[in-house]
């Protein structure tokens, strides 16, 4: 079987590096090349702590897309960084697969277009923790009898956006199947503004951010008589990479954006 041949963005960077490592260790596939903001021109090996991993390291996105015959991008920095990186790969043929948070509607719209342009999967996805998308689709199951819904997503305290990808998209798949409702008492009033945290669809989610914290996140549905808690813990960034790996492998069959990985998890 040929080797998928992939470019990581951002090697450096903590999802990055466990990225790297993922492909290096991968049987089926190849690391091409990588993108860095710094080191232009240097082999990846002379980098500390990339030891024995040889890839060409680029700064520019043109330079590295025209010069290395890849067929993968990943692409787990920021939102902007992401998106300018996503849209440049379709550009060459590259298949992104991305796990920035914080994409806006436009954003997914442009690259919806790119990629019907292009014939070339993309996958977006706010969580590549298969234990987190799992979490996602029991949420939207019990949601099914539970109206009363509350989620609590905590951040180490270097997340930049909030709510969370995963707590918003865990939002938007619970209300495909509940009917909007406004929970609470009806007369409630907020003494400290924020206290009952963001609301979507009558549904409160609430950020925390700590240091100590990776990714965490529970789901609280209540009924009369009971209380029912789905919850999924990331203690480090390789608890991502089964994600990453799976959403390479599907990249490669499909010609359209998919947001979410839980759309390609039977």
């Amino acid at each position: 079987m040929d080797k998928i041949k992939i470019i990581v963005a951002g090697p450096r960077g903590r999802m990055g590096l466990e990225a790297v490592k993922l492909v290096h260790n991968t049987e089926n596939f190849e690391l091409a090349a990588v993108l860095d903001r710094k080191n232009n021109g240097m082999n990846l090996s002379e980098i500390g702590g990339f030891e024995g991993i040889h890839a060409p390291v680029y700064s520019d996105l043109d330079e590295c897309f025209s010069s290395v015959d890849a067929q993968v991008l990943i692409d787990l920095t920021t939102p902007e960084v992401g998106m300018v990186h996503a849209e440049k790969a379709l550009e060459y043929g590259i298949r992104p697969v991305v796990g920035t948070t914080g994409f806006s509607k436009e954003d997914l719209e442009r690259l919806d277009s790119l990629t019907a342009e292009k014939e070339l999967g993309c996958i977006i996805a706010p969580n590549f923790a298969i234990g987190a998308i799992l979490m996602m689709k029991f949420s939207q199951m019990a949601a099914k009898y539970f109206e009363d819904i509350e989620v609590i997503e905590m951040h180490h305290d270097q997340k930049l956006d909030a709510p969370s990808g995963t707590a918003v998209k865990t939002a938007q798949l619970i209300s495909e199947v509940r009917e909007d409702k406004i929970q609470g008492h009806p007369s409630e009033k907020e003494t400290l503004p924020g206290a009952r945290g963001a609301d979507m669809n009558g549904m409160r989610i609430h950020s925390v951010r700590l240091p100590g914290l990776v990714a965490h996140q529970q789901v609280m549905f209540g009924m009369e008589g009971q209380l029912l808690t789905i919850r999924h813990d990331s203690f480090n960034r390789a608890s991502f990479m089964s994600g990453v790996k799976l959403a390479v492998e599907e990249v490669m069959k499909i010609d359209v954006l998919v947001y979410g990985l839980e759309n390609v998890i039977e």
